[in-house]
């Protein structure tokens, strides 16, 4: 109720008895407002209405199961997952029985509920090995007696033409063990005669249209339901809605899971045959009048009969003699053979099927119980069955009125409130009128079905007006006025039910029985009990219901009882319509607005002081944020201070008890008021407590960043005063043997002397090189760095005038390219080409550098051309990329020099490698070899190491591992990696 007051300015009401005004218009208002929005289900207190929707909606998943799993009734918008849940619930903590009666007509979706608490149970309950199996099969029972005991009617495609009372068995832990089933009259009639529009039960259509061949072969059956008497009276064999050949396949997998074994199932499908092979057996007459078969080839099919006995009991009745049957006759003797045959069928399957869910284990279980039972029916020609379906929801009726006083009057009395009586229709008068002993209809007709003589229908009918001529809810055409006698025929009479005006035909209320030996083993064990030269009164049809009816009562008697009243929409199945009439006599005939009544009587609200005041308190200072004191004077206090009147409400001994919605809507609308304010409240304390909590997160961490940089900055000045201090010793030492031979202590300085001389002499310099007088004075220490100067300059003018001494002796005549490079003059160095950085100058001049040159190195693995720069020093060749070394090769490890004699320009270095660590031959490309390797010859004297060699150059990668450079002429030059591995060079 609190989730429908929260919810009730959305989609109408949720729980009717919050309606201000319980009218039947109110009423039917609130449940087209909220249909229209696909809201199927709303509540009356506990009660649970369900409007059939004629559509699929998406509110049946598992997702919604879990929650409304554990979860308060009134806590989340009406389903019936929320009333399985709660009867559920209840069973474990009271640890007693409980039922669900599921009632409406047909078409309003009883089955369709019966099948969802099902479902809602084996998903929600405690899973083991067992229980699923113990879940499969009540899942799975429904299909069977679906197909055994539904048809399509004009109402509804899949309508049960039984009641059904499950009982599902629970251990102490909730485990579903064990289930037991009540059938309770079968429509046994529809076996052999269907009203246009209508099927017969739809196992029959199953086995015709989804049966194998060879089962069908083996049946005497043909593939078409058109060929069996029993199967066309509707004229509806084929229906869009239903396809018998899957339902066929679901039928059989169920009859395993149940525990129906191969050869039963055999002998039950050959029942099946048999019912429409004994459909199509017809009759002849002779001349006096009296039936005869001339044509018995149906009867071999006949469940293994012999065909001669069958005929005569088809065609004779015995008493003394042998009587002759008339054609009539006999069409009501085959007629009833098939009803009894498939009657007693169903029972046996329904026998199997308990036994197949007994629960074995002899200790005590709670039960929840499932009664998916006909609803009340009026058809133009209401027949006998009708009367007893009419009956039974009289019956039902009247227990449902009584249960639901019982309960309200016990709550009023147990809290100390005051009864108000409650007028509603009490039906107990019609009941008797049905029931009663020795003056109720069915013993009436137990008396003429039974009575020696010639009894007939209007004998019948005659007996009913002579003892019932006064009472004010019976009526026959001879008993009523003029006015009434009109819609009146001479063989009916008519009963005024609680739901309305009934009219039943009097012809055909008596019965007999007629039995058969059979060779069908189910056949046998179904009637094995029944004695056909018994003596004793056997009991009607109307007899065992009204028992059975009673049994049942006084089993739901000793439970705790939950609703659900079905409701059909429309008469034409279609979605989204309303019939208002329609709804209004269903709503009448299921008792709802009485139901209302009872449940109100007098107050829309009751709750527990303690679960009232939990919600309510933050209206009252005094009762905000905690009441210290009983929830009784709490409560008070916070009426009190809510301004209730004294009629508006009462207070028992552990409930109070409020009158009118309206009231409930206004405390619910301040309610919802001090929610956002105190939700606004709430959210400015946590959005204060967040900001201080985050401006101290911010400021401890501003602490650590800070206490961080501030030692980082004075680990950097330690550092600086250290290296400052470390410098400034190291000078002045320096300083101190500056006169002394270079050594450790004084090797800085004097490089410092010499390139702060070289600086200064950089803007001073002579002009001409024999000027000796503007020379500025150099220190000591340059004296020989001077003279290695002078020489060095000598030598490059002597190599610059001379250059061609020095290689023609290496080259000429050997490579192609050499003519051509003579008239090229040589350059000091080429590091202006390709860097200005003074950083890599600095570097390059640190160690003494004697001649750069750019190259184009080949990686040894995959031979990928890099850009590099090549020093020459005076101990080793420096391979420079960007200022950082890449690879050092020392004069003392280069073992020799390689060219081809073509005009390529590619040089190998072979470099001594021992260790697999160590790289291997170096190899280049120089656009300036000639020059290149005249200064290295120079540098390094390696003038006898160069080798000008043709075809091919073979190279060390790495210790122990060799490739190749191979050389060859072509229209273009190239370089590149061979398919075998080698350094292919195309000139």
């Amino acid at each position: 109720m609190e989730g429908a007051l929260t919810a009730r300015d959305r989609v109408g009401i949720q729980d009717f008895v919050l309606l201000d005004e319980t009218t039947e218009a109110a009423f039917l208002s609130n449940l087209k407002k909220r249909f229209s929005k696909d809201l199927i289900y709303t509540y009356i207190g506990t009660l649970l209405v369900s409007v059939n929707p004629y559509k699929e909606l998406d509110i049946y998943n598992k997702k919604q199961m879990e929650v409304y799993m554990g979860v308060n009734f009134f806590e989340l918008p009406p389903h019936i997952y929320a009333l399985a849940d709660n009867a559920y619930q209840t069973m474990l903590t009271e640890y007693n029985n409980h039922f669900i009666l599921i009632s409406g007509e047909s078409g309003a979706g009883k089955t369709e509920a019966s099948k969802k608490i099902l479902q809602y149970y084996a998903v929600t309950c405690p899973s083991t090995t067992l229980l699923n199996t113990v879940r499969d099969k009540m899942l799975m029972s429904n299909p069977v007696l679906e197909a055994f005991g539904n048809a399509k009617t004009l109402k509804n495609d899949n309508s049960s033409r039984f009641g059904k009372y499950m009982d599902i068995q629970f251990d102490s832990q909730g485990d579903a063990v064990g289930g037991h089933i009540l059938n309770y009259l079968l429509e046994k009639s529809r076996v052999v005669h269907q009203n246009h529009g209508e099927r017969n039960f739809h196992i029959f259509y199953q086995l015709v249209e989804g049966g194998e061949d060879d089962l069908l072969h083996e049946l005497g059956l043909e593939k078409d339901a058109q060929h069996y008497n029993y199967l066309t009276q509707g004229e509806c064999a084929i229906v869009s809605s239903i396809n018998d050949r899957n339902d066929w396949k679901t039928v059989k997998n169920a009859l395993q899971i149940i525990n129906i074994d191969e050869i039963n199932t055999n002998h039950l499908f050959g029942i099946v045959a048999s019912v429409l092979h004994l459909g199509n057996v017809q009759f002849d007459s002779d001349s006096k009048g009296h039936a005869l078969l001339n044509n018995n080839t149906e009867l071999r099919w006949l469940l293994g009969v012999d065909a001669q006995s069958l005929q005569e009991g088809l065609t004779y009745r015995k008493i003394e003699v042998l009587s002759p049957f008339t054609i009539d006759h006999a069409i009501y003797a085959r007629d009833a053979l098939a009803k009894a045959i498939y009657g007693q069928t169903f029972t046996w399957l329904v026998n199997r099927i308990n036994e197949s869910m007994e629960n074995k284990d002899p200790s005590r279980k709670t039960v929840i119980g499932l009664l998916d039972i006909y609803g009340f029916e009026v058809f133009y020609v209401n027949s006998f069955e009708q009367f007893c379906i009419n009956y039974c929801n009289e019956k039902l009726q009247q227990l449902f009125i009584q249960l639901t006083l019982k309960a309200e009057q016990e709550e009023y009395e147990a809290e100390d409130i005051e009864w108000e009586p409650v007028q509603f229709f009490n039906n107990k008068i019609i009941c008797d009128l049905v029931e009663e002993r020795h003056r109720g209809i069915i013993s009436i007709l137990d008396e003429e079905c039974l009575r020696p003589g010639d009894a007939t229908d209007l004998t019948f009918l005659e007996r009913l007006e002579d003892k019932m001529g006064n009472h004010p809810h019976f009526v026959t055409h001879k008993l009523a006025d003029k006015m009434t006698r009109k819609t009146l025929e001479r063989g009916d009479f008519r009963l005024l039910h609680y739901a309305g005006e009934v009219t039943y035909c009097v012809v055909g209320k008596r019965n007999q029985n007629l039995i058969c030996q059979s060779k069908n083993a189910i056949v046998r064990e179904c009637f094995a009990t029944v004695d056909p030269d018994s003596r004793r009164r056997p009991e009607t049809v109307a007899t065992q219901f009204k028992s059975s009816l009673l049994k049942l009562t006084e089993i739901l008697m000793a439970k705790e009882a939950w609703y659900i009243r079905c409701l059909k929409s429309n008469e034409s199945k279609q979605p989204g319509q309303f019939d208002e009439a329609l709804i209004r006599h269903q709503v009448k005939y299921l008792g709802l607005m009485e139901h209302l009544r009872v449940r109100r009587a007098g107050f829309a609200y009751r709750r527990k002081y303690d679960v009232f005041l939990k919600r309510y308190k933050p209206l009252c200072p005094a009762t905000w944020p905690h009441w210290r004191g009983v929830p009784a004077d709490g409560v008070e206090v916070l009426v009190q201070h809510l301004g209730y009147l004294p009629y508006e409400y009462k207070m028992g001994r552990t409930k109070i008890f409020i009158r009118h919605p309206r009231t409930l809507y206004a405390t619910e609308d301040a309610y919802e008021k001090c929610k956002h304010e105190l939700a606004t409240r709430l959210q400015a304390k946590y959005k204060g407590y967040r900001a201080k909590g985050e401006f101290r997160k911010q400021k401890e961490a501003a602490t650590k960043i800070e206490t961080c940089w501030r030692g980082v900055q004075a680990r950097k000045e330690r550092e600086k005063r250290a290296w400052a201090v470390k410098v400034i010793k190291k000078f002045i030492k320096g300083y101190m043997t500056r006169g002394q031979a270079k050594c450790t202590d004084n090797s800085e300085y004097l490089a410092f002397v010499r390139q702060n001389y070289l600086n200064r002499l950089k803007n001073t310099l002579p002009k001409t090189v024999l000027d000796k007088t503007t020379w500025q004075s150099p220190p000591a220490v340059l004296t020989e760095f001077l003279l290695c100067l002078f020489c060095l300059v000598r030598h490059q003018n002597y190599c610059a005038s001379h250059p061609r001494e020095k290689h023609s002796s290496i080259f000429k005549g050997k490579k192609e390219s050499y003519p051509q490079s003579v008239a090229q003059p040589f350059v000091d160095t080429r590091i202006k080409e390709i860097t200005s950085n003074q950083t890599q100058l600095t570097v390059l001049y640190s160690v003494f550098l004697q001649y750069s040159i750019p190259v184009i190195k080949y990686d040894r693995k995959g031979f990928k051309p890099r850009p590099r720069q090549l020093i020459l020093t005076q101990t080793a060749a420096y391979v420079i990329e960007e200022a950082k070394i890449k690879q050092r090769v020392l004069y003392t490890s280069l073992k020799g020099i390689s060219v081809s004699n073509l005009t390529d320009s590619i040089i190998v270095f072979h470099i001594t490698c021992e260790d697999p660590k160590q790289k291997g031959d170096l190899v280049m490309q120089c656009d300036h070899l000639f020059e290149f390797l005249t200064k290295l010859c120079v540098i390094a004297n390696k003038q006898n190491a160069v080798k000008v060699v043709q075809g091919s150059i073979k190279i060390e990668i790495q210790a122990g591992k060799e490739s190749a450079v191979d050389f060859t002429t072509g229209q273009e030059p190239m370089v590149y990696k061979a398919k075998n591995g080698h350094l292919m060079v195309v000139r």
